[in-house]
């Protein structure tokens, strides 16, 4: 089946940027594709707009704090120095996904309470690492952010690939199985009382517990009726809190971005990521292609240039180790410097045939995605360490420039 080639419309990141109608932008992609250095980015270039942002990584990576010239991220939004203009400021932080967990109990249980809840061997273990409790967290964070006047723009940096889109289905499923059947079942003999006409219910309760005593172990199963008794009160608050942050994200005011690479894999993920946003009604504002490789001299093809070195190579005068002396050795054998120009043409060619597959691998996606906006962002020749180097990935960003 072919694919018919098409230039994809361009992301206007500026324009994003500057609406101050937009409030949340999410940058989601695969692993190693750049995605935290481009939040960092974008966070740096809307402050340096006018904007107060902060940045919210999910990623348990270092990589934003030592982007942004800070020594530690934690879940405290953090001051990024000489970042900001025209009365716009950044702020930089990491979720630390049980202390935001020990946040909400004390926010919502009274003294006494919080401390049993947070003294819980159950608990303590759900907080530090059950399945989807970081992506609720994020979701908690992000609505807590959201709800203070501090910020009027928050950039998350998700988690690499595909789960990068759980804190879609985590808030779910962990709300459920907070106040679903299986809790329920462990909190009904807390609630069964000593009445008379409770007494067959209690039979039936401590054969039931007995069963679950000898699944999951008698402390345990202690552990977590304790934890569930002093939770109950909570339980409602975590889905409504939940429902409440999904439906900010479907809202206009907030804006996906997928980040890939101009790689067949990280391209095949990009289409996920933007299949799955369509599904869920989440407002996608484009993709974001990092590491673009161009040239200045592509009016030479790799075929004419791989022509043009067989051609010198073939004369019978090109020596590669005379080609190589001549780039240690002004005094090297006479015919190196054809040696070295038929290398240059080579590496050109291999740099063009680069160019050629990233546009072809683009071109495909943007055939079954043409709707989808596209901003690509010219490779840098190495690592981002600093504001510098990420205010070089903004105007990247905002130009398409390639290098």
């Amino acid at each position: 089946m072919s694919i018919a080639l098409r230039t994809p419309p361009v992301l206007d990141v500026d324009a994003l940027l500057d609406d101050r109608d937009t409030r949340i932008v999410v940058c989601c992609g695969a692993g190693g594709v750049g995605k935290t250095t481009t939040a960092a980015a974008l966070g740096l270039r809307a402050a340096e707009r006018g904007r107060k942002v902060v940045v919210l990584t999910i990623d348990p990576a270092r990589r934003l704090a030592q982007s942004m010239g800070i020594d530690l991220l934690d879940n405290t939004p953090r001051p990024v120095a000489g970042a900001g203009s025209d009365g716009g400021t950044l702020h930089a932080m990491m979720l630390d996904m049980k202390r935001t967990f020990d946040e909400i109990v004390e926010a919502h249980a009274d003294p006494e309470r919080s401390r049993a809840i947070l003294e819980n061997p159950f608990y303590q273990s759900l907080s530090a690492g059950f399945a989807g409790t970081q992506e609720y967290m994020a979701m908690e964070k992000l609505g807590q952010l959201r709800a203070r006047d501090d910020w009027d723009l928050i950039v998350v940096d998700t988690p690499p690939s595909r789960s990068a889109l759980d804190f879609l289905d985590a808030p779910k499923r962990l709300g459920s199985f907070l106040d679903g059947k299986f809790i329920r079942v462990l909190m009904a003999p807390a609630k069964v009382g000593g009445r008379a006409g409770m007494k067959f219910l209690n039979v039936g309760m401590s054969l039931m517990t007995g069963t679950l005593s000898k699944l999951m172990g008698g402390q345990l199963l202690k552990d977590v009726q304790t934890f569930v008794a002093a939770m109950d009160t909570m339980f409602g608050g975590f889905r409504t809190r939940a429902d409440a942050t999904y439906r900010l994200l479907q809202a206009p005011g907030t804006a996906f971005l997928v980040v890939a690479a101009p790689e067949a894999d990280a391209l095949r993920e990009a289409a996920y990521f933007v299949e799955r946003l369509a599904a869920d009604d989440m407002p996608l504002a484009g993709l974001v292609l990092n590491r673009v490789h161009g040239s200045g001299a592509d009016q030479l093809s790799a075929e004419r240039a791989l022509a043009a070195a067989e051609n010198l190579e073939e004369g019978g005068i090109v020596d590669q180790e005379a080609g190589k002396a001549d780039l240690r050795d002004p005094a090297a054998p006479e015919g190196s410097a054809d040696a070295l120009a038929a290398g240059l043409l080579r590496l050109h060619a291999e740099r063009m045939q680069v160019i050629a597959r990233e546009r072809s691998t683009r071109d495909r996606f943007s055939s079954l995605h043409p709707e989808v906006p596209v901003a690509e962002v010219a490779a840098l020749p190495g690592d981002v360490h600093d504001l510098a180097g990420l205010r070089a990935i903004g105007d990247r960003l905002t130009t398409g420039q390639s290098i």
